[in-house]
């Protein structure tokens, strides 16, 4: 399938953001200059930055053009539908510890479906409330042959462009479904210490895992959240009473 104009300067800009051309808080290129480059009409330009500006990766400052954001955000595990992006649900977050290839528990490895000596790798982040509160720990494991074509999932700071769109596009893989399951237990002691509150507490666990085209695993999430932090609300049709 062709891609669009104005995705092509969409990964255009997000390329030379994560190669370092263009840092938190930089300007990006006018909106003349992007026309003049590629050859597109204006609303092309404001389409590509509108993409990016969805992603949390841009942000529009008045009378300033474009500059990368000073914060990427990221989302709690789980609810990727079609049609959201980061900037629904997403908040401040931290990279935990450095990344690690790890055996992983066993409904992880299921989902992962991996097969032979390599280690998945695993991510970790805390998303943080806007009072600076922890509210979510995310664990997220990648496949062997994503982390080998992936070389910055292994190292322990956030990716401006998201682990998403990283990873769709240093291997060409994009999530096609998704899967998510809720469970409730009690927080393990390492849980109640991340999330800085006095155990016993009950925690909702989702276990997120987005599958490619070709039905593949492309990560596993396992996203950790205090019971009195989370809600769920959905709004659905009904047809009549039979």
């Amino acid at each position: 399938m062709a891609v669009l104009k104005y995705e092509q300067i969409a990964d255009s800009l997000r390329a030379r953001i994560a190669e370092g051309e263009f840092g938190a808080d930089d300007l990006l290129p006018s909106q003349r200059d992007l026309c003049a480059r590629w050859g597109v009409s204006r609303a092309t330009v404001i389409k590509a930055y509108d993409t990016l500006v969805a992603d949390g990766l841009v942000s529009a400052r008045q009378g300033q053009g474009f500059r990368v954001t000073r914060l990427p955000l990221a989302r709690p595990a789980g609810a990727r539908k079609a049609g959201t992006d980061r900037t629904t649900g997403g908040r401040a977050f931290e990279i935990l510890g450095v990344p690690a290839r790890e055996i992983p528990p066993i409904r992880v490895a299921r989902a992962l479906a991996t097969s032979g000596d390599a280690l998945p790798l695993r991510r970790d982040r805390l998303i943080r409330l806007a009072d600076g509160a922890p509210l979510s720990v995310v664990r997220a494991w990648f496949p062997p042959e994503i982390a080998d074509e992936c070389p910055r999932l292994e190292r322990p700071e956030p990716i401006a462009e998201g682990t998403t769109r990283y990873v769709a596009r240093m291997t060409g893989r994009h999530p096609a479904r998704g899967v998510d399951e809720k469970t409730v237990r009690l927080a393990t002691a390492e849980e109640a210490q991340l999330l800085a509150k006095e155990a016993p507490f009950a925690v909702l666990v989702v276990l997120h895992v987005a599958y490619d085209e070709d039905d593949r695993a492309i990560v596993v999430e396992q996203g950790v959240t205090p019971g009195d932090l989370w809600e769920d609300t959905e709004g659905y049709v009904m047809g009549d009473i039979r």
